[in-house]
């Protein structure tokens, strides 16, 4: 970051008017740096860079104001830097491999009628959550939930990461001195101008077809974000506010449950009633 005082160049582009301007241009592009900054920082023009060699690390640069008596933009930008990977210990339901049969059979074979009569809608809820979640656990197999940094990303294709193993390789060879310079920066511009464009292409694609294919619109939004959002803030029948999960979780359920009658008559026992009739 600093004052490089090359006003001739275009940083869309990449060009530049003059030679010097170009050797700047030139040098740049040799050592794999990317310049952020779009925006002018002085009169108009941009002279104050922000170069980085890997896209994303930098984020947010906002320009205003000036220091003191410097007629320059002051610059404000942050790094986002890489958090380490954790080792995910969140299991997940896998229904591919589920016994719905016995599943079932579980269900289907626990006297419901009996088991429900005369409780609120609150203690009828905890039955036949309890039942059910015992049967969940011995039809349904859980598994590892895959960690966000393992996953690949959704413009990834398999043509694209042959050409990042090969870019890999040929850096390892240009390391051992198997390979030469050009070779190697060859292979660099080749695969930064392939992912370019296939993240081009994917958000071409997603935002072409946002009106039928909502969902993997939004996910891919999704993915972008940096930070996860909670719930809100809650207020309680007195009107403080309530803070902690499990309080959250608990207005809610009596919220719910005040929507509904008191006392919820089975459908199995309806049915039977009007057999009766019949």
């Amino acid at each position: 970051m600093g004052d490089f005082n090359h006003p001739g160049i275009c940083w869309k582009s990449n060009a530049a008017r003059h030679a010097q301007s170009r050797r700047f241009v030139q040098s740049t592009d040799d050592n794999f740096l990317t310049q952020v900054v779009e925006e002018p920082t002085r009169r108009g023009v941009l002279l104050d860079l922000v170069l980085t060699n890997k896209e994303g690390l930098d984020g947010d640069v906002k320009l205003g104001g000036s220091l003191g008596c410097s007629d320059h933009e002051m610059m404000e930008f942050r790094i986002l830097h890489g958090r380490s990977r954790a080792t995910s210990r969140i299991k997940t339901l896998g229904y591919r491999s589920t016994n719905f049969g016995l599943c079932k059979n579980l269900l289907g074979s626990m006297p419901w009628v009996r088991a429900l009569e005369g409780g609120g809608v609150q203690e009828s809820w905890s039955i036949f959550k309890h039942h059910f979640l015992q049967a969940q656990d011995r039809c349904i197999l859980k598994s590892k939930k895959p960690s966000k940094g393992g996953r690949r990303a959704a413009w990834m294709s398999k043509e694209l990461l042959e050409k990042l193993k090969g870019k890999k390789e040929v850096s390892s060879m240009w390391k051992k001195g198997l390979a030469t310079w050009e070779e190697y920066r060859n292979v660099v511009r080749v695969c930064r101008n392939a992912a370019r464009q296939a993240k081009a292409h994917l958000e071409l694609n997603l935002a072409r077809d946002v009106k039928d294919k909502k969902k993997g619109f939004f996910k891919y939004i999704s993915s972008k974000r940096k930070t996860r959002e909670n719930a809100g803030l809650l207020l309680n029948e007195v009107g403080a506010l309530v803070m902690a999960d499990t309080e959250k979780v608990e207005l809610v359920n009596a919220f719910l449950a005040s929507v509904l009658p008191a006392k919820a008559v089975p459908q199995e026992s309806q049915t039977l009633e009007v057999g009766e009739k019949a």
